[in-house]
């Protein structure tokens, strides 16, 4: 008799729960995004602004580098740039590498 109440429980139990297509659909939409606009849109932007710093780049530039080497710009080329870090001393760095144009007089003030 106590088999009879345990299995019948038992299938209760296991009967799935139908729930709504619509709603299970949604939680991947809005997790897509969500990523959108949390990491994908930011980087995009990012990415713009650098490609317009490198583009209005000039000699004379007193530029920053992803090593946080400071100095002016001397020559520019398609894919490289030379730098004056001190008195005499140029070192070519790609363009990728600078990641900021500092303020005109920065170097003379440090």
């Amino acid at each position: 008799m106590l088999d009879f109440f345990l299995s019948s429980a038992y299938a209760q139990a296991a009967a799935p729960q139908q729930g709504s297509p619509l709603v299970s659909m949604l939680m991947p939409i809005a997790l897509i995004v969500l990523f959108y606009f949390l990491l994908i849109r930011p980087q995009m932007k990012r990415s713009k602004e650098h490609k317009q710093l490198l583009e209005k780049l000039a000699v004379g530039d007193e530029v920053v580098t992803s090593g946080g080497v400071a100095g002016k710009v001397t020559t520019l080329g398609e894919n490289f740039v030379s730098v004056e870090i001190a008195d005499n001393t140029v070192i070519k760095l790609q363009r990728q590498a600078i990641t900021g144009v500092l303020p005109k007089g920065s170097l003379k003030s440090a």
